[in-house]
């Protein structure tokens, strides 16, 4: 899947349409540059997923770990501040690692993610536009 989002909201829209496809157990490795809009498509997806406002969604940068209950739950990591996946391991988190896992910035941890998962890159455009680019599992 590839698409262009123009806006915040259109990027969140399509975080929810992907969440509608989703399984409980799947893991969504989430890569682009800062800023490139990774929270804002989890937004979406959480929302869709646990039932929850997007407000209530916001990036783990210094905790490492959200975890949002509901309808479903959600475990969303984000690895930026980590070295690699010792420690990512040594700060407990692979105790959380299952059910549905969205991990921004995956690359930190390449080698303990499993094979079977969705790999979405994100790339601004300028003008506020993104591309979304979807696929399974490469990394």
């Amino acid at each position: 899947m590839k698409r262009i989002s123009n806006s915040a909201e259109e990027t969140e829209k399509i975080g929810r349409e992907i969440g509608q496809e989703l399984s409980a157990d799947a893991t969504l490795c989430l890569s682009g540059d800062l800023g490139a809009g990774k929270t804002t498509l989890i937004k979406g997806i959480v929302s869709e997923v646990v039932g929850i406002s997007p407000h209530e969604v916001t990036s783990p940068t210094f905790t490492y770990l959200n975890i949002y209950e509901g309808k479903e739950t959600v475990y969303h990591f984000d690895c930026y501040r980590l070295q690699d996946e010792k420690a990512f391991l040594e700060r407990g988190l692979g105790d959380y690692f299952e059910g549905l896992c969205l991990l921004e910035w995956p690359e930190k941890v390449k080698g303990i993610l499993p094979k079977e998962r969705i790999s979405i890159h994100i790339s601004y455009l300028g003008e506020g536009k993104r591309e979304i680019i979807c696929e399974k599992n490469p990394l």
